[in-house]
């Protein structure tokens, strides 16, 4: 591109140039009307800025200078005009047709002062492809030009910028601090760290983007007259802002109405009030937002400590429920039994009293919902224990049209146990098998000793359970049944390990299912 520098310089000596050569070669037809229309080219030339009306002349002023000097050498001056008169033109399109409209005018001026014959309209014909030559060469190194500048600026942009937000990185950030230092400025930084974005919408297919990039442009709103704004380590922003007013009003307007949902920490700090230094100061900076990061962690801790209290409250309440329903339906068997007896319940007395002090236990150590207590641990016969599950269960079994039976391997088997706590398990597990068959069966129990476990199985002749729910059934209120609490089997598992044990279950669609109780034999018996 033609500068306006070189313009000034060019046409003066090349005005000058042709004057002195056509004085000397003696082609001047007028040697004061070349001077002064020289003289004019010049001036039009210099003076152009001021009255830009001139740039529309100076072809004209050209061509009568080229005219009384009568000198082909003003073909210089002819493509100094035509690159200053298409510099501002992007496409070949435009500034051809003035190439060729001035070099059409240098042709028509140069043959009004030579011989007309082969040799001058060849000159001519090779002068206007000389033009669009020069224009396209022009246009050439143009682009090129163009596509340099324009990758240097794209480079100095990512040097500088977050690609992603179009904010600046981290080095920009150094230098708007660097920048504002150099101007004897003081000013304020705000730093925000959004720590997660669990609570926030987002329709995208890369949410990440395109939640960092909503919160690079509200921020970006939310302070226009900022120094600069930038964004680094990841979700991290900087804010360089002058000492402006209510500057904690706005934060919180942005975090509450802008960012809603995010979980954002933020920091202020006054430049040279805490510190002389900008490495000092960006220290105690970061060390105010990690405080507050600190703080909010601490916060979210205590929060999700409340929800999982809450959590194990309605687990608490629930699980209570159903476990004291166990003792209550066989309470209320007992009694419909001894209606057929004018009310006498004096055989199943024990057992009914037996069942409420239960119901009391149960109550008790539902509360605490921990461990069985150590003084309740002791090691004991599993066939008493069995016995009393099978006396427990069979008027249940007789009302639904079921048949129970036990099998025993080894009665000396002993395990070192909450007696209550194994009955309250096997009993629910027995109760799930007897509603498992819609029909009248049967249901078997089993126990085995192998190698230093017992095994006791729970089989029923029921529907089974589908493959899709054997892996979620000891889940916690995972339940199939219309009132059902989901915490039956989840108790029973915990109850099982608790004793060093564990329940797992096999079962096939149409054929049944099998719960089988593992715990380990006491060794000292």
């Amino acid at each position: 591109m033609l500068s306006y520098t070189m313009k000034m310089v060019i046409f003066p000596i090349g005005c000058l140039l042709v004057m002195v050569s056509s004085t000397v070669l003696g082609q001047a037809s007028h040697p004061t009307l070349m001077i002064v229309t020289g003289i004019l080219l010049i001036i039009s030339i210099w003076a152009e800025r001021r009255y830009p009306f001139l740039t529309w002349i100076q072809w004209l002023i050209l061509g009568a200078f080229h005219y009384f000097s009568q000198l082909n050498w003003c073909n210089l001056l002819y493509y100094m005009l035509i690159i200053s008169m298409i510099q501002d033109k992007q496409r070949m399109v435009q500034t051809l047709p003035i190439s060729l409209l001035l070099m059409l005018q240098y042709t028509i001026i140069r043959l009004s002062y030579v011989p007309i014959e082969a040799y001058s309209l060849l000159v001519s014909l090779f002068d206007l492809l000389t033009a669009v030559v020069v224009i396209w060469l022009y246009h050439t190194l143009m682009n090129s030009e163009s596509e340099q500048r324009k990758l240097r600026e794209k480079n100095r942009f990512l040097t500088l910028h977050d690609p992603l937000t179009g904010l600046l990185n981290y080095e920009g950030y150094m230098q708007v601090l660097h920048k504002t230092l150099e101007e004897e400025r003081s000013f304020l930084l705000i730093l925000l760290n959004v720590n997660n974005f669990s609570g926030y919408k987002k329709e995208s297919d890369d949410p990440w983007c395109a939640v960092i990039k909503g919160i690079g442009q509200k921020i970006t709103n939310q302070f226009p007259e900022s120094y600069g704004i930038s964004r680094y380590a990841g979700d991290r922003f900087a804010i360089v802002l002058p000492q402006i007013p209510y500057i904690e009003e706005r934060i919180s307007s942005l975090l509450s109405n802008q960012l809603q949902g995010l979980q954002v920490s933020y920091s202020i700090s006054r430049y040279p009030r805490l510190s002389q230094t900008l490495q000092q100061f960006m220290t105690i900076a970061e060390d105010q937002l990690i405080e507050q990061q600190r703080s909010q962690w601490i916060k979210n801790e205590e929060e999700v400590f409340r929800s999982e209290r809450l959590r194990a409250v309605g687990e608490l309440a629930a699980g209570m429920a159903h476990e004291i329903r166990n003792p209550l339906t066989a309470i209320r068997g007992f009694l419909q039994l001894s209606r057929g007896q004018s009310f006498n319940i004096a055989p199943w007395y024990e057992v009914i009293m037996s069942e409420v002090t239960r119901v009391t236990d149960l109550t008790g150590e539902f509360l605490q919902f921990s461990k069985p207590q150590a003084h309740h641990m002791k090691p004991e016969k599993l066939a008493h224990c069995l016995e009393r599950v099978m006396s427990l269960t069979e008027s249940d079994a007789a009302s639904r049209g079921h048949r129970i039976t036990l099998h025993v391997r080894d009665e000396s088997v002993c395990v070192n146990m909450d007696r209550d706590k194994i009955v309250q398990v096997l009993i629910n597990l027995i109760r799930n098998a007897f509603e498992a068959m819609s029909d009248p069966g049967e249901v078997h129990i089993d126990m085995i000793q192998e190698g230093d476990n017992v095994l006791i199985s729970i089989a029923d002749t029921g529907s089974g359970i589908p493959e899709r729910s054997l892996t979620a059934i000891f889940n916690p209120f995972f339940t199939t049944k219309e009132e059902g609490t989901g915490l039956g089997l989840a108790l029973c598992q915990k109850i099982a390990q608790d004793h060093n044990g564990s329940i797992s279950v096999s079962s096939e669609m149409g054929e049944g299912s099998t719960f089988t109780l593992c715990l380990p034999v006491e060794s000292g018996e």
